[in-house]
């Protein structure tokens, strides 16, 4: 399957992306907002120059098409980290190995792992991702089983975000409560991938690209994917991305699909952010994803601020991370001075989120239920 996927980026390589990009016109986007069900050329419109003057076509289409999928719900979810020990060296990240050890780097035990899920309960959280750094030697498949299990028992709904895993440890973690996995390629542009990640098993993109398949075979529920934005051209980006959502759709039907728009905001010291994505254009690529992509759910995290996360869930997202920490422990012991992957930007608590949410017209879920449907 991971073949088949390759096989599909290499017909769209960037060379025809850009020539494709830069031949939309405005009748190209009208087109695509014509049809129910769109092609990797409507895409590619509606991510073109092109569509800026058709925004609020795409989010009127954009905004049917999710009431149509998920009614008026967003779902609530908090991120947990077990662990910001990593032995990758991604040079945009917090977490890297040669980031500066002003911070301590630590590994929760199991004790503490309870006092995280039991203060986020406390919270009202039904729905947790558990998070890692990119270091299989500390934080182990055996680890993050436990941690699973752990979490469990204060959650019906438990997810990861951890390094790329063959199938049979995915399998292990589902064994012990694991439903979902959240994987970023950071970005598909092969080259580029070399660079940001200079040592460690992260530097295999085959591996990473396949590791989602490999998840969903082993029984997980739930995939999301995403690109970090800013790394490589977003509307580049964005086509890889949808070619590979459409693929999971294909290869990995019995598994939900969701798309995660992390945007770098905040990075280590000497390293500027090659291709800054702005308020616009993470809009327009989001409707355009939301038009190509209609079934998919769409997370948003607490990396945006407050004003914009506000107006974006008018937009096609279906699920939202609030009072969040990225530090290990942050919310059993908030004065805990941890490294921390990334500073957030929105730091409401989750009943300010919840009162935004019902404002605007929408029913916050705590729960996800699907899992009742499926035993």
């Amino acid at each position: 399957m991971s073949t088949a996927l390759l096989e599909t980026l290499a017909l769209w390589p960037e060379s025809r992306i850009r020539e494709t990009l830069d031949a939309a016109t405005p009748d190209a986007v009208v087109g695509a907002l014509s049809r129910e069900r769109r092609d990797v050329r409507d895409l590619i419109a509606l991510l073109s120059p092109a569509a800026v003057p058709l925004l609020e076509e795409m989010a009127r289409e954009a905004q049917r098409l999710t009431r149509r999928q998920f009614g008026r719900t967003i779902s609530l979810y908090a991120p947990l980290y077990l662990s910001n020990v990593c032995a990758a060296d991604c040079i945009y990240c917090g977490f890297s190995a040669q980031a500066e050890p002003r911070h301590a780097r630590v590994t929760l035990t199991t004790g503490e792992i309870e006092r995280e899920c039991a203060a986020l309960s406390a919270m009202g959280y039904k729905s947790v991702l558990l998070l890692t750094g990119d270091a299989p030697a500390v934080a182990t498949p055996r680890y993050i089983a436990d941690a699973c299990a752990i979490a469990r028992r204060w959650f019906p709904s438990v997810a990861v975000e951890i390094y790329a895993m063959d199938q049979d440890e995915y399998a292990l973690l589902c064994t012990y409560g694991l439903d979902s996995v959240t994987l970023y390629m950071e970005t598909y542009e092969r080259e580029l991938y070399a660079r940001m990640h200079r040592h460690g098993r992260k530097r295999d993109y085959a591996y990473r690209l396949a590791a989602v398949e490999r998840a969903a075979a082993a029984g997980v529920r739930r995939v999301s994917i995403g690109a970090l934005l800013g790394l490589h051209d977003w509307r580049v980006e964005g086509v890889w991305l949808g070619l590979h959502g459409r693929h999971l759709e294909r290869y990995c039907w019995r598994t939900a699909l969701s798309l995660s728009f992390p945007r770098l905001r905040h990075t280590p010291p000497g390293f500027q952010i090659p291709k800054p994505v702005s308020d616009a254009e993470l809009v327009q690529m989001m409707l355009a994803m939301r038009l190509f992509l209609p079934e998919a759910g769409f997370n948003l995290s607490t990396r945006e601020p407050a004003v914009l996360r506000d107006r974006l869930i008018h937009l096609g997202v279906t699920a939202i991370s609030a009072g969040s920490s990225t530090r290990p422990g942050g919310y059993g012991a908030p004065e805990c001075n941890q490294l921390a992957q990334f500073e957030i930007e929105d730091r409401r608590s989750p009943a300010e989120v919840v009162a935004m949410i019902s404002k605007a017209g929408y029913d916050p879920v705590w729960k996800d239920f699907d899992a009742a449907f499926l035993g």
